[in-house]
C-alpha cells in the first residue's frame, strides 16, 4: 500500500513524500532529528532499505525537495530520524534534483536506553555483547544508567517485535469485487448489512447522474445513505483495512463478520468509491479507488478526519497533520466529481445527526450498459410504478429443482429487500419510494411450526403455503443467520426432484444457532450468500426435507388447488407502523387496502 508522509526538520516542513515499498507500516510523520556525515556511520550498506519518493503539494515544496537532496547530495551528508525501535538514514542521492527519490537505510535500534529525547547516532555505541553498563551514554542520559538491567543489547533486540509486511497491488481491489461476481446484490447486500449493524433507522439508495470533470461527461452514480451511528477515524480504518480480527463478542443481531464485507460490495459494484461519515464528534473521509491507484505498486487510500469543535468541524490534527490531510483531500478532489462545495453540500445532509453516505461511480458495466438498471417511481402511482434497480440481465440464479422464471428477487433490488431481514427495522427507500416489508412468516396460510434439536442446538422452523408464489410456480427455503437472508427458494426433499411438489410451500427458518460455533467460527460464506460444506449444513438440508415432505403430504389434499380462481389468504394480516416499525395483526374484517401508503 503507497503511503504518503510528511517530510520535516525541526517539525518545519521539507515536503510530502511516499513510500511505494514500506517494509513496515510508518508514521504519517518523520521528523529529521541530525545530521551526520557517511563517513562516520560504517556498514550502512549493509543495512535493509527502502525508497521515498517526491509527492509535493506545491511548488514551494518541490524547491524544499530539490534544497534538501542537493544539501545531502553537496556535503555527503545522512539524514538520521528516530521512530519507535527503529532508526532511519535517508542516503545522500547519486543526483540530486527535484523529482529524485531517495533511499533509506533502517536498523532496528539497539541502544538500550529508555531516553525518549532524540539522541546523535555518535553518541551512543552497542557493540555485540557487551552489557548496557558498558554503553557510552551521552550525558544527558547519566542519571538513567539505573534503570537498565544487565542484558545484552543483542537480548534486548531478540525481545522486539519484528513483524513482515507486503505490498498489495492495485489489481487486487479489482479481485475483491469478484467475490459477489456471481450476483451484484451481494454486494449492495453488504451495504445494506453494514447500516443495519449501525443500528440505521432509514435508509436511502439510489442511481443518479453526476459530472466527471476528468471525461466531461454525466455518469451514473450509486449512492447509499444512512442515518447510523457513523464511524470515527478508526473504525473508518477499520472499514478499509483488509480484513479484521473477528470479535469475540457473540451478538446474534450483528451480520458484519469477516471484515471484507464493504471493499468486496464496493468493488463489484464500481471502480470508485467515497465514504463520508459522520459521529456527534467527528466527520471522516476515505476514498477507495481503482482510478486513483492505476498504475501504482501499491494500494494507496486517502483518508481525511475532521473533529468537532464547537459548531464547526475542523481537521483532527491527533490523527494526521494539517499537510497529510491537504494530500489526501487533493487526491479525492483530483480522481473524484467531489470538490469542497460539492462535499459540503452532502455533509450537510446529515444536520446535527450522524450516519454513513456512500457514493460509487464508475458502475460496472454490462455490454454497452451497466449491470444495472434503475427507474424512478412516480408519485401517486400504484404498487406496478414503484421506483425500482434491476439487473440488466435478469437472469434467475440457478437452484435444483427450479424451473420457474418468475423470481423477481433474483434481479429487482425492491423485491430483495422486501425479504431480506428476519425481523425488518429500517425504513429502506429504493428511488424515491419506500419498500414495504414483508416478513414471509406473516404472510403464509395453513402455517406449521416445527421445532427440533439438531446437533443438540434449537431449531425452529416456519412452514406455511403461498398463494403468490404457487402463482409463480415458486417453493423452497428462505434461510437467515443473525437476521438476515443468506439463501431464499432452496429445495430440499421432494421439491429437488419434482417441479410440483411442493409447489407454493415456503418455509423460513432462522440457523444462527446451528451455524455459529462457540469457538467463534460459522459456517457461512464470507460473501453471505451461501452455506460451507459442514455437518451441521448437512444435517439440517436433511432435516428440512423430511419436513417439508411431511407437511406436503399431510396438507396437500386440504389445500384444494383444483378450485376455480382459488385465493388463499394468509393466517393473518400484518401491518407495520412506520414510526416504531413494529408489526401488528389486523382484525379479520378489517380492509388493509384502506390503509394510507405511509
Amino acid at each position: 500500500m503507497v503511503m504518503p508522509i510528511i517530510l520535516q526538520k525541526d517539525r518545519k516542513i521539507i515536503s510530502a513524500v511516499k513510500c511505494l515499498d514500506p517494509p513496515f507500516e510508518l508514521p504519517q510523520e518523520l521528523n529529521i532529528t541530525s545530521l551526520v556525515s557517511t563517513k562516520k556511520i560504517s556498514n550502512l550498506s549493509k543495512f535493509p532499505q527502502f525508497s521515498l519518493n517526491p509527492a509535493p503539494d506545491t511548488s514551494r515544496d518541490l524547491k524544499e525537495w530539490g534544497i534538501f537532496l542537493n544539501f545531502l547530495h553537496k556535503y555527503d551528508k545522512v539524514a538520521i530520524i528516530n521512530f519507535q525501535k527503529y532508526k532511519f538514514f535517508i542516503l545522500p542521492p547519486s543526483i540530486a534534483s527535484e523529482s529524485s527519490p531517495v533511499n533509506v537505510a533502517y536498523e532496528i535500534d539497539n541502544t538500550c536506553s529508555v531516553d525518549t529525547h532524540p539522541r546523535d547516532y555518535e553518541s551512543v555505541e552497542c557493540g555485540g555483547p557487551n552489557t548496557a553498563k558498558d554503553l557510552k551514554f551521552p550525558p544527558r542520559a547519566e542519571d538513567h544508567v539505573n534503570l537498565f538491567t544487565a542484558e545484552t543489547c543483542n537480548e534486548f533486540q531478540s525481545r522486539l517485535p519484528v513483524k513482515n509486511f507486503i505490498r498489495v497491488d492495485p489489481s487486487y481491489l479489482k479481485t475483491l469485487g469478484q467475490v459477489h461476481s456471481g450476483w451484484i446484490f451481494g454486494g449492495i447486500a453488504e451495504l445494506v448489512d453494514n447500516s443495519r449493524d449501525a443500528k440505521a433507522t432509514k435508509m436511502d439508495i439510489f442511481v443518479d447522474l453526476i459530472n466527471l470533470k476528468k471525461s466531461g461527461k454525466d455518469v451514473p452514480m450509486l449512492s447509499v445513505i444512512d442515518d447510523g451511528n457513523g464511524m470515527n477515524h478508526a473504525e473508518v480504518m477499520k472499514m478499509v483495512s483488509f480484513g479484521h480480527k473477528q470479535s469475540d463478542k457473540d451478538d446474534k443481531d450483528h451480520i458484519g463478520k469477516f471484515g471484507v464485507g464493504f471493499k468486496t460490495g464496493a468493488m463489484r459494484l464500481g471502480r470508485d468509491v467515497l465514504v463520508l461519515t459522520q459521529t456527534t464528534n467527528s466527520r471522516s473521509l476515505a476514498f477507495l479507488s481503482q482510478s486513483l491507484n492505476e498504475g501504482k505498486d501499491n494500494i494507496e487510500i486517502p483518508i481525511v478526519s475532521y473533529c468537532r469543535h464547537g459548531q464547526r468541524m475542523e481537521v483532527d490534527l491527533s490523527m494526521q497533520s494539517e499537510a497529510l490531510a491537504k494530500y489526501n483531500l487533493k487526491a479525492i478532489k483530483e480522481f473524484s466529481p467531489f470538490n469542497k462545495y460539492l462535499i459540503g453540500e452532502k455533509a450537510a445532509l446529515f444536520g446535527g445527526g450522524t450516519g454513513t453516505q456512500i457514493y460509487i461511480w464508475n458502475l460496472d458495466e454490462w455490454g454497452s450498459k451497466y449491470c444495472l438498471e434503475w427507474h424512478d417511481g412516480l408519485k401517486g402511482g400504484s404498487s406496478f410504478h414503484q421506483g425500482d434497480i434491476l439487473i440488466s440481465s435478469k437472469r434467475i440464479r440457478s437452484r435444483p429443482g427450479q424451473i420457474s422464471q418468475k423470481v423477481p428477487l433474483d434481479y429487482s433490488l425492491r423485491a430483495y429487500l422486501e425479504v431480506i431481514f428476519l425481523v425488518p427495522r429500517m425504513k429502506i427507500s429504493v428511488q424515491g419510494t419506500l419498500v414495504k416489508s414483508r416478513p414471509l412468516g406473516n404472510f403464509l396460510t395453513q402455517i406449521v411450526i416445527e421445532t427440533d434439536n439438531i446437533l443438540g442446538r434449537p431449531v425452529e422452523l416456519i412452514l406455511g403455503f403461498s398463494q403468490l408464489e404457487w402463482e409463480q410456480a415458486n417453493c423452497g427455503m428462505f434461510l437467515y443467520w443473525h437476521g438476515r437472508l443468506i439463501e431464499a427458494y432452496k429445495r430440499v426433499g421432494g421439491m429437488i426432484h419434482n417441479a410440483d411438489v411442493g409447489r407454493g410451500v415456503i418455509g423460513v427458518v432462522n440457523v444462527t444457532n446451528l451455524m455459529d460455533e462457540q469457538d467463534g467460527r460459522v459456517w457461512v460464506h464470507n460473501n453471505k450468500q451461501g452455506f460451507q460444506d459442514s455437518q451441521p449444513y448437512a444435517c439440517l438440508e436433511q432435516w428440512l426435507g423430511r419436513k417439508a415432505d411431511k407437511y406436503w403430504d399431510d396438507n396437500f389434499d386440504s389445500l384444494t388447488l383444483d378450485k376455480q380462481n382459488c385465493v388463499f389468504k394468509p393466517d393473518h394480516e400484518w401491518v407495520q407502523c412506520d414510526k416504531c416499525r413494529k408489526w401488528r395483526i389486523l382484525p379479520s374484517d378489517f380492509d388493509s387496502r384502506k390503509l394510507p401508503v405511509q
